[in-house]
């Protein structure tokens, strides 16, 4: 069993940043994956990024060039940086965690990974 530990998210305005943390005991192993995907009520879930232990990382055409996300080894924890928040960015994101996943995993797969975080809100409004 993988426990993830979310943080971060909240509200903002269109246009601002808000950044999610993710921590995992993932990262004592060699191979992995976390990302994160986003739930809006009555939509289906979208994959939003990924990375992989040797910092691939993929992001759905949606957040490109707005999102960032980066490893933090000495705390165990990825980081995704939202810039330039818009409306649809408001949902609930939920991190994922993957053990042994394969090379160059994409956002996408994101959605088939094995443990889930509890999700954090975040909200976008003026």
């Amino acid at each position: 069993q993988v426990a993830l530990e979310e943080s971060g998210g909240g509200s903002v305005q269109p246009g601002g940043s808000l950044s999610l943390s993710c921590r995992s005991s993932l990262f004592t192993e060699s191979i992995w994956c976390m990302g994160w995907y986003r739930q809006v009520p009555g939509k289906e879930r979208e994959g939003v990024a990924s990375v992989d232990q040797d910092g691939y990382s993929s992001f759905s055409d949606s957040v490109k060039g707005r999102f960032k996300i980066s490893l933090d080894r000495a705390k165990n924890t990825v980081m995704l940086q939202m810039n330039r928040l818009a409306s649809e960015d408001d949902a609930v994101y939920y991190c994922a965690a993957e053990r042994r996943c394969a090379v160059y995993t994409e956002y996408d797969y994101v959605l088939h990974f094995t443990y889930k975080g509890q999700g954090t809100r975040v909200t976008v409004s003026a």
